[in-house]
């Protein structure tokens, strides 16, 4: 990871740039279900909704304090599944490729055992195979295939369920 980058925990400060992020990840059309960030205010409801469930989330900043990258784990709030929680995360395209998105994986997923987060679940697109990679190395592993799952630009995709159950803290 480049020495010029830190991995912290989510604040205020923050969001806007982390919404600039988020659009600019979305826009590529090949990572999130979103095709654009929301406004401003729906990420500030969402990010404070994961905090107050116990849920976390971390950003990757640069030398200027923009993030850069990110990844939450948002717990369930229903009764019956509180013990587990939806992992999601992105990174700007330059940014890739550098261990960035383990240490901040590394960070959440540690995070969320402390808070008492059994399961981390996710959902990935097969075709980024970079993300499925890094996944099994952290010790998810494949639940489900649900085939052509999204059609957009006129290509079918199919979502990869995965999901990982108590495992220890990462180092």
């Amino acid at each position: 990871m480049p020495p010029d980058l830190r991995i912290v925990p989510t604040e205020p400060r923050y969001l806007d740039s982390f919404r600039s992020t988020l659009d600019a990840v979305a826009r590529e059309r090949q990572f999130l279900a979103l095709l654009e960030a929301p406004a401003l205010e729906r990420i500030q409801h969402f990010v404070g909704g994961i905090l107050e469930r116990g849920g976390v989330q971390f950003f990757a900043l640069d030398k200027n304090d923009q993030v850069v990258g990110w990844c939450d784990i948002n717990r369930h709030h229903t009764e019956g599944y509180r013990h587990s929680g939806v992992l999601g995360m992105g990174l700007l395209p330059d940014y890739r490729g550098r261990g960035i998105g383990t240490r901040l994986a590394v960070a959440s997923i540690n995070e969320a055992r402390m808070n008492g987060i059994e399961r981390i679940q996710l959902t990935v697109f097969a075709s980024n195979r970079n993300a499925i990679t890094l996944y099994r190395k952290l010790g998810f592993v494949e639940e489900g295939v649900r085939r052509r799952a999204r059609l957009l630009d006129g290509r079918y995709d199919d979502s990869v369920e995965m999901a990982l159950l108590n495992s220890p803290v990462i180092r």
